[in-house]
């Protein structure tokens, strides 16, 4: 499973620049003007994975297989885009079939790129796009809650369980505040707010755009973004998004020596992954042996039959037992063979419930 970020923002706060640095390609054409990205370009990258490489070197795969993360570069939204301004329609049409939702801010003064609102206040560009949202999401649910509410008095179960957290985030958006803040009270309400595509449910990653110079530490700009974050449940990195375009041409064997200069432990696209998969309650397991090592990527609390099923349904149809290694005893033991001598390999279930790191082979019969 591979999930899918939509790269938002205003106009000219750097989106195309960071899109075609974390996909190393040149895709999206980034230029000093509003729209200069009409289509969104999508790109897939490999999520960076030390764990595989070691899994790799231990079983002696002739690869390995990286899970992907997909990145949405998606047109710069302006003031009055719910109401069709700009292109303010098709930004949200794009911005419905995405997971999670990057939203790139200048925090950054001065340079030759122009605002689009003529000042630099990262919170208040935050609170604009936000707002652009909120208005959508408040616009649908305002002719959709009242339909709901009759066929629930009518007795229909499903639209009682629609009304009512539907109901809850209409209050919300009313309160100026985004449907993400929304808790349902049972499975049944998450399924329903899932299935309503509101625009504000969907998880937010601020990305602070600075200057080289304030990379590894951020700034008094970007401080300001943690601290909107911390408010409202989000989560927020820092990035430069021209060092990540120069690291993008250097070879891979000087990226390390270029971000040690620079005062970096990693690049700005593994601190992104990293809080996008906290972000979307994400881990990995792992599947190894003589053709290739490879990761995947499941839900926080997947069973091991969903486990199974993301590397083939018949997997997941035919699921007997997993036998399953922790990757510190598989590392720590040095493979298979000896972590099943010491009693670390485990034959689990079905109600057994997938841990970070797992390494992991599947018996099925269909």
């Amino acid at each position: 499973m591979g999930f899918r970020c939509g790269i938002v923002g205003l106009p000219n706060v750097g989106k195309s620049t960071l899109f075609n640095a974390l996909t190393e390609t040149a895709a999206a054409q980034a230029a000093n003007y509003p729209f200069c990205t009409i289509e969104p370009n999508v790109g897939r990258v490999a999520v960076p994975d030390p764990r595989l490489d070691k899994i790799r070197e231990i079983a002696s795969s002739a690869q390995e297989i990286e899970t992907q993360i997909e990145f949405v570069d998606i047109a710069g939204l302006v003031r009055g885009a719910s109401m069709g301004e700009g292109l303010g329609n098709q930004f949200l049409a794009n911005i419905r079939e995405v997971d999670a939702i990057v939203h790139v801010l200048r925090c950054f003064e001065g340079g030759d790129v122009t605002h689009v609102e003529g000042r630099v206040d990262p919170v208040a560009d935050a609170e604009t796009v936000e707002t652009e949202l909120m208005l959508a999401d408040l616009d649908s649910l305002e002719r959709r809650v009242p339909n709901l509410v009759k066929k629930a008095q009518q007795g229909d179960k499903e639209a009682k369980v629609e009304a009512s957290v539907l109901g809850q985030a209409l209050e919300l958006l009313r309160a100026s505040k985004p449907a993400r803040l929304v808790v349902p009270k049972d499975l049944e309400e998450h399924k329903a707010l899932q299935r309503a595509q509101l625009l504000t449910a969907k998880p937010v990653l601020y990305v602070c755009n600075v200057h080289e110079a304030d990379a590894a530490e951020g700034n008094p700009l970007s401080e300001r973004v943690f601290a909107k974050a911390k408010a409202e449940g989000a989560k927020a990195v820092v990035i430069s998004a021209a060092i990540e375009a120069e690291i993008a041409t250097l070879p891979s064997e000087e990226r390390d020596l270029f971000l040690a200069d620079l005062g970096l432990h990693e690049t700005g696209l593994n601190r992104m992954i990293h809080a996008a998969y906290e972000l979307l309650g994400l881990i990995t397991f792992y599947t190894a042996g003589p053709k290739e090592a490879r990761a995947w990527t499941v839900h926080k609390g997947a069973k091991a039959p969903e486990a199974a099923g993301e590397i083939h349904t018949d997997f997941e149809r035919g699921f007997i037992r997993a036998e399953t290694i922790a990757y510190d005893d598989f590392v720590k033991l040095g493979g298979e063979a000896r972590a099943r001598d010491a009693g670390k390999l485990r034959s689990e279930g079905k109600d057994y419930v997938v841990q970070d790191g797992d390494v992991m082979l599947f018996r099925f019969n269909v």
